[in-house]
Parts: C-alpha cells; sequence; structure tokens
C-alpha cells in the first residue's frame, strides 16, 4: 500500500468521503489516504495528523515527495487537537484504531467539532461502544460497510449529526443497517462469532472457574442475539 494503491480498506473508506471535502485524517499514518485523494483531485484540502513522531515524519515525507505541502497539512498532535476552526474541516476520518480508542477521542474532542463534519470511522473492534457514542451525541449512521481483508473483519461507519436518534442494543451490537441489509459478509462474520461464543460458553461451563456472572450473562445474550438474527436469515 502507499500514496498511488491504497488497501481495500483505506478504498473504501475514501469512497465515502464527499467530493471538494475539506478532510482531517486523524491517525494518518503514513498520510497514505488524504495524499491519495489529493492526488486524484476527490478533496479540496486535507490535514494529516499524528500522535506519534515516527509516523508523523513519514506523513510529512508522504506529502512532500508528492509536492503536496500547500494542500495538506500534517501535523503532531493527540487525536482532533490537529485541528482547528480555519481547517474548514468538512469530514474526518479515524482509521484502524479500536473503536473505545476512535470513541475516546470523538468524547476528547468534541470542542473541536462543529457538528457538520461527516464522520467516516473504521474501527478494529469495538464497534458497540462507538455506536453508542455516535447514538449519545445525535450521529446518524448513513451508511455501513464490512469488508475481509487477509483474515480480519473490517467495518466502516459512516455518520452525520442529526438531532436525537435511537438505536436497539441490538442494533448497536450488529450495526442497524447491517442488519437490515444482511450482506454475505455479513452473515459469515457473524457465524464465526457466535461459534467462538459458543466455544467460551462451552471451556467456562467445563473448567467451573469462578467467571463473573455479568461477563457470563454478556457473552449468554450475545451468543442468543446472534443464533437469532441467523435463524432469520
Amino acid at each position: 500500500m502507499n500514496q498511488h494503491t491504497l488497501s481495500r480498506r483505506l478504498e473504501r473508506v475514501a469512497a465515502h468521503v464527499p467530493s471538494g471535502a475539506r478532510l482531517a485524517d486523524i491517525g494518518s499514518d503514513h498520510g497514505y489516504l488524504p495524499v491519495a485523494l489529493m492526488r486524484r483531485g476527490a478533496i479540496a484540502a486535507a490535514v494529516a495528523g499524528e500522535v506519534a513522531m515516527t509516523p508523523f515524519r513519514a506523513a510529512e515525507r508522504t506529502v512532500r515527495e508528492n509536492d503536496l505541502e500547500q494542500q495538506i497539512t500534517v501535523r503532531l498532535a493527540s487525536g482532533l487537537a490537529a485541528i482547528v476552526p480555519d481547517d474548514g474541516i468538512t469530514a474526518i476520518s479515524i482509521c484502524g484504531m479500536g473503536g473505545e480508542t476512535i470513541r475516546d477521542i470523538l468524547e476528547h474532542g468534541k470542542s473541536r467539532l462543529s457538528g457538520h463534519e461527516r464522520l467516516i470511522l473504521q474501527p478494529n473492534g469495538g464497534e458497540q461502544p462507538l455506536r453508542q457514542w455516535l447514538m449519545e451525541n445525535g450521529y446518524c449512521i448513513l451508511c455501513e460497510e464490512l469488508l475481509r481483508e487477509n483474515r480480519f473483519d473490517y467495518e466502516i461507519i459512516v455518520a452525520e449529526r442529526a438531532g436525537p436518534v435511537t438505536y436497539t442494543a441490538e442494533e448497536l451490537y450488529f450495526g442497524p443497517l447491517q442488519m437490515q441489509a444482511r450482506s454475505p459478509e455479513f452473515l459469515a462474520k457473524w457465524q464465526r462469532l457466535l461459534r467462538e461464543k459458543q466455544k467460551t460458553l462451552s471451556s467456562l461451563a467445563r473448567a467451573r472457574q469462578a467467571v463473573p456472572e455479568a461477563k457470563l450473562q454478556d457473552t449468554e445474550q450475545q451468543a442468543r442475539w446472534i443464533s437469532e438474527l441467523l435463524a432469520t436469515c
């Protein structure tokens, strides 16, 4: 993967960035996403934010090698602290982190959000607490994708603030739009996860070890939800 050829996962993220957007790519790593989009003429400007020095330098190098210093600003900052009002950001991408980490970035940086940005989020697990934050902060989920790459399942969640929104516990767990679409990738993912949940419950029963009751009940509930979902397909 480089600024010319994005991974399949980042290509799907790129597809959800509105044409002409002013993008903030938080945790930009090498800066491949904003550079690729700028080279294609798909965005007007970008900020690449990184909290660690090594990827920050890598992003600077990628931007410099593509002569895009005037269009892409690389900043060493934690989360949404990379954004300032003059950037006029209209889209924010946060990819390749746990859902809880993305949630915390959004929560800690709430003062930096105008409420008019599109959020394009690609969590590596932890989708449920991330969706919970979106719901609690008035963000409607516009699109959800699931793809499998290198034996990992990746979800992409696109959201915009739209006022009060309510999702059920099951919708927060599975994804409200994914529950409706029930793509082959979606069903395959949950078939795999059901087998994992059943193995976990079986091993806990055999070991008869002291397991917090709340954890056991949570796992049993998740297995039940998955079984019910697959039974209706």
